[in-house]
């Protein structure tokens, strides 16, 4: 038995682990400034996402007779593993390492070597089909939305990865554990 959580801080870690070991320009990427303006934005993007979550729930359980079972078993992934366990996780690792990875390596080396634009279309596009192995259609739409929105972000405000790094930790946080949707 394979804990999913377990599994998934480890690969964050070592994927930001890599992208920040082949990162010649390192200095650069962690000189963003950290401030409560990133905390800010952050938490209120995040409240935003999980209002366009839950109305999203709602037209998809309407327009899709298999959305609420796909959503489902979205949420018993966390079944048999302490709240105690997966918030701290979500928090302090998998979130972050996510956008350290997506947004702070793999759309910003993009945007190094084609458009910018397109490089947010690509890292959207990968990062909502990397989902694809959990055969959830709700899973890998889910990923696109929140992707597409961190990615715009960064796109229009690549200073922004503190903002991103703290939308995408409480935004899981609160999805995951506090408000379910």
């Amino acid at each position: 038995h394979v804990n999913f959580w377990l599994t998934m801080s480890f690969a964050g870690v070592v994927l930001t682990t890599l992208s920040l070991a082949t990162t010649p320009d390192l200095h650069r990427v962690l000189a963003v400034e950290f401030s409560a303006k990133h905390i800010l934005l952050g938490i209120a993007l995040a409240a935003l996402l999980w209002g366009v979550f839950w109305v999203g729930d709602k037209v998809a359980c309407r327009m899709f007779p298999f959305a609420e079972g796909e959503i489902g078993s979205i949420y018993s992934m966390k079944d048999g593993t302490s709240p105690w366990l997966i918030g701290p996780l979500l928090l302090l690792v998998i979130g972050p390492a996510e956008e350290i990875f997506w947004r702070g390596f793999v759309q910003r080396q993009l945007s190094l070597k084609v458009n910018p634009t397109w490089a947010f279309v690509l890292t959207t596009a990968i990062y909502a089909l990397v989902h694809i192995w959990a055969l959830n259609f709700m899973l890998v739409v889910a990923a696109a939305v929140v992707g597409g929105v961190w990615g715009l972000l960064y796109r229009l405000w690549p200073k922004s990865l503190w903002t991103l790094i703290v939308s995408h930790a409480v935004w899981d946080v609160v999805v995951f554990l506090i408000f379910p949707i």
